[in-house]
């Protein structure tokens, strides 16, 4: 398995034709589909479907197509980091959950930026199972996220903030009527929560505690990952949605938030994984982060 043939498998996945792929990566169209051919005799399996019209992807070019991305990814982020060793200049990535506070980072981000014109930053978005695993697999390289994490794995730097939950609900309700939110007030209503605090060990521990009930004795109406499609399922009467504060403007808006009572909060976290090789450009910003956010 060749990364050369793993881009020209990436090509067609994502142009469903053959010809445009060919047209793309200045091949012919024969040489294309007997390199391809190649790669289903290699694996002794179908990974895609020829259809007049188009390409598909089989089961197994699905996942194909899901790692040959990380592994192009990741020759891409090294490939930087080799070229850009004497300087600091190159990529810097960092997976992300949703939070104001998100800015801290930027700022410091910003600040080094002005140093080194040659570094970028680029911002994977996700909620924290996701985030962990790009961590994990090499994909990002620091990770700002939420909740217990295994110290025999990461090193994390807590932020001197804190996210305080609360509950989106449109503005017409009756409970938008109320100043704060107690957990009675929600045992028989629809409720979304977070995909991340549905499980254990995240958000989900502080919140059913909050709530005083498992969450199989809840109406669980749905989860989100992104706050936004959050607040249009409230929008539309889906349910009532138990976010982080400040996430959605509700400013002019049909919709509103109301803070839980007692208040629960979400302390965020940098973390990154122990024994990591940094580049350069990593290395500079995580001692831009130490000196920013570490306790002296």
């Amino acid at each position: 398995m060749e990364l050369r043939v793993l881009r020209y498998f990436l090509t067609v996945a994502q142009e469903e034709s053959f010809s445009r792929a060919a047209e793309k990566l200045h091949l012919s169209q024969p040489t294309l589909s007997r390199q391809l051919k190649e790669l289903e005799d290699e694996f002794g399996k179908q990974l895609l479907i020829r259809e007049p019209r188009r390409i598909l992807l089989t089961d197994d070019g699905q996942l194909l197509r899901r790692r040959a991305e990380e592994i192009l990814s990741l020759v891409k982020k090294t490939t930087g980091e080799l070229l850009h060793s004497e300087e600091i200049s190159g990529d810097i990535r960092i997976g992300a959950g949703e939070s104001i506070h998100f800015a801290l980072l930027m700022k410091t981000a910003q600040k080094l930026r002005q140093q080194h014109p040659g570094l970028r930053f680029h911002i994977i978005s996700g909620d924290g199972a996701a985030t962990m695993t790009r961590l994990d697999r090499g994909l990002i390289d620091f990770a700002f996220v939420y909740g217990r994490l295994d110290p025999a794995k990461y090193h994390e730097m807590p932020l001197p903030v804190r996210d305080r939950w609360v509950l989106l609900l449109r503005r017409d309700d009756e409970l938008a009527q109320r100043e704060v939110i107690r957990s009675e007030d929600l045992w028989q209503k629809p409720l979304l929560f977070s995909r991340q605090s549905l499980s254990t060990g995240t958000h989900g521990d502080e919140l059913q505690s909050w709530l005083q009930k498992p969450l199989a004795e809840l109406a669980v109406a749905g989860s989100y990952t992104l706050a936004y499609n959050a607040s249009l399922m409230v929008k539309e009467g889906l349910g009532y949605a138990i976010t982080l504060d400040e996430l959605i403007n509700t400013q002019g808006s049909s919709l509103c938030t109301r803070p839980l009572d007692p208040p629960i909060f979400a302390v965020p976290t940098i973390a990154w994984k122990r024994n990591q090789i940094f580049s350069k450009a990593s290395q500079a910003f995580l001692q831009a982060l130490q000196e920013k956010f570490s306790p002296a």
